[in-house]
């Protein structure tokens, strides 16, 4: 069996190598460079399985930027590019799923695309009527940054939003690639699913947002954060898990999925959901206050990344906590090895860190990492774990 995998970021590349240990894989992008990667087996994004896997199994795997090389023969089509949120449609952007879709049409070709793009509440079914179509399903994806692959191999649960037998095979070839023996399955609508996409991802951010909420709050007052913390997570109701205070949710997902499900209460009766969103523009503002309360004439940003072993800084926290500090005129110099550019949003980028650490008068770190020790005086950071 042949399938496709149209967008070869953290999700189909993940499922590219996932699936192509034991199915014929051709992966679609259009960036050349990272498709010459993939055929030359070189991850084009940081995620230690998936170099294992490209150095270490036999994959039946090429990538290549001609759709119809990709899609021809192919009994499944996954598709998983960018949907990224329009903050002034308050939408998400959906064409570089549709444009897929359109292609996929206009080879007039006998396949079943499933999307794994996160999408609307209702977008299956819109888009079955606007092409009327019904060779397309939809399957949320649950994967954390960096760690793709293991997710796909060790999956939390496998979600098909059909109730056929083209939805069971295709849940089974995820299951029988993956190495948990006993993941559960589930089958539901296509609305119902691209709902739990969205919920679950709004309430990892609620999370997120209580936690950093609480983390101001003895900050505030001067109270001992992690003891806290540590009180209250041993209540086995609410866990020691997802409770390390941070500057605030970012990255591929959250941003995006929380105001995405904002957006689909319209008409509907909420108070949650908008407050999730708004928390996490107050705690940006109050960690760059924080800040400006040491007075620092400048501000050095340790890593533009917000997580251990990333390469990506899609909207993260510290970003906006930058325009912040900008706004009241602090000069801000930022620490990045994986930026290759003398300056990012108008801040120099500082290549030598033991420059940076003379530079700088606060040393602003998301996340704390063993070479700030050294500065450790200078450091503000509301890390209480050492740990994401």
């Amino acid at each position: 069996m042949k399938i496709a995998v149209a967008g070869i970021g953290y999700v189909g590349l993940s499922l590219a190598t996932l699936l192509s240990k034991k199915y014929e894989v051709c992966a679609l992008d259009i960036i050349e460079e990272k498709v010459e990667m993939i055929n030359n087996r070189i991850s084009p994004i940081n995620d230690e399985e998936i170099k294992k896997s490209f150095k270490n199994d036999k994959l039946n795997l090429k990538a290549t930027i001609d759709f119809r090389e990709a899609f021809k023969g192919a009994k499944y089509i996954i598709i998983s590019t960018p949907t990224n949120y329009d903050d002034e449609l308050n939408f998400f952007d959906t064409s570089s799923v549709e444009d897929i879709i359109e292609k996929v049409i206009s080879m007039g070709i006998d396949t079943t695309m499933v999307v794994k793009s996160t999408v609307p509440v209702g977008f299956i079914k819109s888009i079955k009527e606007k092409y009327n179509i019904d060779n397309i399903m939809f399957s949320p994806e649950f994967l954390r940054e960096g760690q793709a692959l293991y997710d796909n191999l060790y999956p939390s649960r496998i979600i098909v939003g059909e109730k056929s037998d083209r939805a069971q095979e295709f849940a089974n070839m995820l299951k029988e690639c993956s190495l948990k023996v006993d993941t559960p399955v589930l089958f539901m609508d296509s609305t119902e699913a691209e709902a739990v996409k969205l919920f679950a991802n709004t309430y990892l951010a609620m999370r997120v947002a209580y936690f950093n909420e609480l983390d101001t709050y003895a900050e505030k007052k001067g109270l001992n954060s992690k003891d806290i913390v540590v009180g209250i997570g041993l209540d086995p109701r609410i866990g020691m898990h997802y409770n390390n205070p941070s500057f605030g949710y970012g990255g591929y997902c959250l941003p995006k999925d929380t105001k995405q499900l904002l957006a689909n209460y319209k008409d509907v009766p909420e108070n949650l959901i908008e407050s999730i969103v708004k928390s996490n523009d107050t705690r940006k503002r109050h960690i760059a206050d924080m800040i400006l309360e040491r007075k620092p004439k400048t501000v050095g940003i340790y890593r533009l990344t917000m997580k251990a072993n990333s390469d990506n800084f899609r909207a993260s926290a510290i970003q906006d906590v930058i325009k912040h500090l900008k706004s009241e005129n602090v000069q801000v110099i930022i620490y990045e090895p994986t930026l290759n550019t003398d300056a990012f949003e108008g801040c120099f980028v500082e290549k030598s860190f033991d420059e940076f650490v003379k530079k700088s008068d606060v040393i602003v770190a998301n996340r704390m990492e063993t070479e700030l020790n050294i500065c450790k005086d200078k450091v503000y950071t509301r890390d209480l774990f050492a740990r994401d």
